[in-house]
């Protein structure tokens, strides 16, 4: 599939918790810097930074895998949602709004930067 051609799924705050309280949640990966996790961040995740994705992705993530990819404001996710779908992983979203909508729409006591 082209890049041209492939539409990257997101799903909102609200949803994403509604699912990760379900039977089958998806993994969490959070692209952001390590002093941006520590600030605030959604559990369960695990951490890949972008600085090294390209590493790490393919021995922490199955292509199989429901996979929501998330940041501060979806804009990194987003493009690293994008790389996966194209070299591979077939269930791959993004978090719209990304940890800043999530401490607004779920999570209010997560700190905001």
């Amino acid at each position: 599939m082209l890049e041209s051609e492939m539409r990257l799924e997101e799903v909102g705050p609200v949803e994403l918790h509604t699912e990760l309280g379900g039977p089958k949640p998806p993994l969490l990966v959070d692209v952001r810097t390590i002093e941006e996790r520590a600030l605030a961040r959604i559990d369960p995740s695990i951490h890949i930074g972008l600085d090294t994705f390209l590493r790490q992705v393919h021995d922490e993530v199955p292509k199989d895998a429901d996979v929501v990819v998330y940041c501060h404001s979806g804009l990194r996710s987003g493009q690293a949602a994008m790389w996966m779908l194209a070299n591979g992983w077939t269930r791959v979203r993004n978090l719209a709004g990304g940890v800043d909508a999530w401490s607004i729409q779920v999570d209010p006591s997560m700190p905001r930067y």
